[in-house]
């Protein structure tokens, strides 16, 4: 990376523990996006550079609390309003293929060497697949943890997108660049943050790999204990079509969870024993369908035998457990969560609601030094879109 001087100019800050931090979000999809959401919601001012400009989505809560620049990166002047933008913050993402920001002039070797530049792909910047195209479900599968989801009978079940995208993209890309945020406060360098999904979804399987090597865990899907085969780990239909979800894995919960139902000694004894598993299974499928849902939480409630209802989106941003945390709200009508996690002494203030593609690229500008004639200019020549 290359030194560059510059600072940006005086602009109203946020609150935040992250406050302090600036970030420059090219546009992209999934991961990178979120990662920049939650850098903002926690006070970073993030300034996202959009292709064109366009229309606010309120629906779009990836783009909540961050400002917008539309520049044509093709451009001569487009390039160079980004370069000096990038000049100025502490902080770059990008989602591309490996290479385009290279192609673009803006690479990390164009870039000023305290710059924490981070990078988001699903297989990282080099071998034999990192140009190939793929989503959460293909990151996923190369680390076997698919596999081991869904029931036997069936082929595995991808978990919506919330394992590979954003478990080990997103979480492990902001790891990342707030571990080297601290090390530049040492070593007053940046340096390039290379996040792979498939590198972050197998980080997060110390658990499993433990209890492969220790032979506790079946490679055969539908067979373990924490993959809805064992009776005291999965989810039950009760009597109105609606679903509760137990998880009474400690034998002290389970005591509850057997006393709750009325078990047998011949269900409530022996809770580990895995050939039991599914017969016992069947048999509490039978006494979950004898009341409602919410007639088995109300039976449950106060009780750690570690029974909950299994809610639906409208049910969970209004239950009233979630709604005393405060956890979702409602902006601009639509629901969200609100920033997380909590902090004590530096809470960040609600983000504001997305804003349009390019509708800060005037004042961005003249916050990294243009002029209005040269905005003027910039417009003129197609580097503004």
């Amino acid at each position: 990376m290359t030194q560059q001087d510059g600072d940006m100019r005086d602009a109203p800050r946020k609150e935040g523990p992250l406050a302090s931090l600036r970030v420059v979000e090219f546009i992209g999809l999934g991961p990178a996006p979120l990662a920049g959401q939650l850098l903002a919601d926690l006070g970073a001012e993030v300034t996202v550079i959009d292709r064109a400009s366009g229309k606010a989505d309120k629906t779009d809560v990836n783009r909540r609390g961050k400002r917008s620049v539309a520049l044509n990166l093709k451009s001569e002047g487009g390039r160079d309003a980004a370069q000096k933008l990038i000049a100025q913050s502490d902080i770059l993402i990008e989602g591309f293929r490996p290479g385009v920001m290279e192609r673009l002039g803006l690479g990390p070797n164009d870039c000023p060497d305290t710059l924490i530049y981070g990078r988001m792909t699903g297989w990282g910047q080099d071998g034999a697949w990192s140009q190939t195209a793929g989503h959460d479900i293909n990151y996923l599968a190369m680390t076997g943890a698919l596999h081991a989801m869904g029931p036997s009978d069936r082929p595995p079940s991808p978990p919506l997108n919330l394992v590979a995208d954003f478990g080990g993209g997103t979480m492990f890309l902001l790891f990342g660049l707030l571990a080297a945020v601290i090390e530049r406060g040492i070593s007053g360098k940046g340096q390039v943050v290379d996040a792979a999904m498939v590198d972050g979804v197998s980080a997060m399987m110390g658990l499993i790999h433990g209890f492969l090597a220790q032979a506790q865990f079946s490679p055969a899907r539908g067979s373990n204990w924490l993959d809805g085969t064992s009776h005291f780990y999965r989810c039950y239909e009760c009597a109105d079509g609606r679903f509760v979800a137990v998880g009474a894995l400690e034998p002290q919960f389970f005591a509850q969870l057997a006393e709750g139902l009325d078990l047998p000694d011949t269900l409530a004894g022996d809770q580990m024993a895995a050939a039991t598993w599914r017969e016992k299974a069947r048999a509490l499928e039978t006494i979950f369908k004898k009341h409602t849902r919410d007639e088995w939480v109300e039976r449950f409630d106060g009780t750690d035998a570690c029974v909950t209802p299994v809610l639906e989106f409208e049910e969970a941003f209004v239950h009233p457990v979630n709604a005393e945390r405060g956890v979702f709200y409602r902006q601009s009508g639509v629901w969200q969560a609100r920033a997380a996690p909590l902090f004590g002494r530096s809470q960040p203030g609600m983000a504001n609601a997305p804003h349009a593609p390019g509708s800060d690229t005037e004042k961005v500008l003249c916050e990294i030094g243009y002029s209005s004639t040269e905005i003027d200019l910039l417009k003129r020549s197609g580097a503004l879109t």
